[in-house]
């Protein structure tokens, strides 16, 4: 009786499989650190990081955390992760590194960094490589990282204000509030510009009682002006233009209307 097997094969497909069984075994995945120390480990993720390969430096300070769990280097192995994820542009991912290792080590004498970080992470979640040609400022996307950012800034400022990193956190800050209350002005304009006057109006008062001495504040009274104009309430748009002239008495919006879009206020960081 007739067996089919690899005995009764030809030669040739018997070589074949073989060949195929040995190709299979070859696509495991080499561990090339399995018998490095630490220290090379951590020296080749920031020659890797320092070079720009940063997708390729991630995976060897994950590798630097489990050799070296429980040491000073494991959090530094951390903190270049969250880094170096941050630069690769996985800004969900250096997010969450850096959660975990504020809750893994809250007493560490990097806390300051770490929250410094996190807050420049949500800071520069900026519109992407063509911003600069749409024309289009900070103030006008989403504000909750920008919110996120500032927490961190402030908690930074507020818990180490004598950390290297307080001050450019206290003028980053600054630099939010401004984008924050422009965020609202933005919207109060769109309303404007759309005949929604008191949906303009009420953007505009959240901009002058949430915010003090910003710059977008002078385009919120004025924006108010306007409105109350349009509605006939002359006793209302009086006391807004009269507020105008006694804060802002140079003020170009009451001889020149809206500023153009191609001069904004902001600058990029």
């Amino acid at each position: 009786m007739y067996r089919a097997g690899l005995s009764n094969a030809p030669a040739w497909v018997a070589l074949s499989l073989a060949a195929a069984l040995l190709a299979g075994c070859s696509t495991t995945e080499e561990d090339r650190t399995a018998n490095w120390s630490p220290n090379r480990i951590y020296a080749e993720a920031k020659e890797e990081a320092d070079g720009g390969a940063y997708d390729k430096a991630v995976p060897l300070y994950e590798k630097l955390e489990g050799r070296a769990a429980g040491t000073p280097l494991a959090q530094q192995a951390q903190l270049d992760k969250a880094y170096a994820q941050y630069r690769a542009g996985d800004k969900p991912q250096a997010i969450a590194t850096l959660d975990r290792f504020m809750k893994l080590h809250p007493a560490s004498p990097a806390m300051d960094y770490a929250l410094y970080l996190k807050g420049v992470v949500n800071f520069n979640d900026d519109l992407g490589m063509f911003a600069w040609l749409t024309r289009q400022d900070l103030s006008e996307r989403d504000q909750k990282a920008a919110k996120e950012s500032f927490e961190s800034f402030k908690e930074l400022a507020t818990r180490f204000p004598e950390s290297r990193y307080a001050q450019d956190a206290r003028q980053r800050m600054n630099y939010i509030v401004n984008s924050l209350a422009q965020y609202e002005v933005h919207v109060a304009r769109y309303y404007y510009t759309r005949g929604a006057y008191l949906a303009a109006i009420n953007r505009a008062q959240i901009a002058l009682a949430e915010y003090r001495e910003v710059p977008a504040l002078e385009e919120a009274l004025y924006i108010m002006v306007r409105s109350y104009d349009a509605l006939g309430m002359n006793d209302l748009r009086d006391d807004a233009r009269r507020v105008l002239t006694t804060n802002y008495p140079q003020s170009s919006y009451l001889t020149e209307g809206f500023r153009g879009k191609d001069d904004p206020w902001w600058k990029l960081w």
